[in-house]
């Protein structure tokens, strides 16, 4: 998948834009109680991106305790 520190550094800042733009839909939407179902997906989507930025900052970051 992700191999060298360059591509692992464009797709961290990727996940963490679209982190943020969620960010902006949801709070948007939860002025507006219309679709919690959308909402709800939307956190979800949330969730697994948040994983994936840790997954890649772990890489990036190797944990010195050994």
């Amino acid at each position: 998948m992700l191999r060298d520190n360059d591509s692992m550094l464009r797709r961290l800042h990727e996940l963490r834009s679209e982190h943020r733009d969620l960010d902006t839909v949801i709070n948007r939407l939860s002025l507006e109680p219309m679709d919690q179902l959308q909402i709800q997906r939307l956190k979800k989507r949330k969730l697994v991106l948040k994983d994936e930025i840790a997954w890649i900052e772990n890489r990036l970051i190797p944990d010195n305790i050994a």
